[in-house]
């Protein structure tokens, strides 16, 4: 028993010395990410613009479609079209017509995403979106929606506290309390369709939201912003392969 004390014993001092003697070290990693969509039948890409609603302040349809241009431009092999932005909405309308052949009157504003419902359709119309791709030299095409639009919420929300005590020393304590916070959300759905044949090769749909103290004003533009900078690598990442950055710990 006392000989299997001492192996032990003697074991432990080892780890412990080995320990004590090892150094640690950062390895810089890149990771690649293979693209979700095969786009190597296309030398072309046509952001050809977006059925949008929420908020008035933001033009989601313009914004969006200038913005993946943008990326798109300096971040893809494929090369850019540039065009004006498709009527979709319009072209959703066409031919809205009742059995007895009145027009149907236009639906509501998009406030909400049922409003999309009423316009959707024109993503399946693949006549449609083949004549656009015969137009455009057969690129791949991106749409879909976008809804912006202001959001509020109310609850208890954790957060950090300065605290001195009798001595004068700063401690950081969290403190929950009830708050009442307004900001917007961001709901886009891209949607890629392949300028040859007009049917629909992937879409995948996002949700990023930003909440502000109720007292704090910020321009709903410069949220947007903000939001589509989070999406955009995710965007991006359906088109083209990525690079994942991160560190490894090793021993020495």
């Amino acid at each position: 028993m006392t000989a299997r004390l001492a192996r032990i014993a003697s074991s432990f001092t080892a780890v412990v010395m080995t320990a004590a003697c090892t150094s640690y070290y950062e390895v810089p990693i890149e990771t690649p990410i293979r693209p979700k969509l095969d786009i190597s039948a296309f030398q072309r890409v046509f952001v050809a613009g977006f059925i949008a609603g929420g908020s008035e302040d933001v033009d989601g349809n313009l914004e969006t479609t200038r913005l993946l241009r943008s990326q798109l431009r300096t971040k893809s092999e494929l090369r850019v079209i540039d065009a004006d932005v498709l009527p979709l909405m319009e072209v959703a309308l066409e031919g809205r017509e009742t059995n007895g052949g009145d027009r149907q009157a236009p639906p509501p504003a998009i406030k909400e995403d049922a409003d999309l419902e009423a316009y959707e359709h024109v993503f399946a119309n693949v006549e449609y979106w083949k004549r656009i791709g015969e137009e455009y030299q057969q690129p791949l095409i991106v749409t879909g929606t976008v809804m912006f639009a202001p959001q509020a919420r109310s609850g208890i929300v954790q957060r950090d506290q300065e605290v001195y005590d009798s001595f004068g020393r700063r401690r950081v304590v969290p403190v929950r309390t009830y708050m009442e916070r307004k900001g917007f959300v961001l709901k886009p759905r891209f949607i890629f369709i392949d300028g040859r044949t007009g049917t629909i090769l992937h879409s995948e749909n996002f949700r990023e939201e930003i909440l502000y103290n109720v007292n704090q004003t910020s321009p709903a533009l410069s949220s947007y912003f903000e939001l589509m900078d989070r999406l955009i690598p995710s965007f991006l990442s359906t088109l083209s392969s990525q690079r994942i950055r991160g560190t490894r710990i090793l021993l020495q």
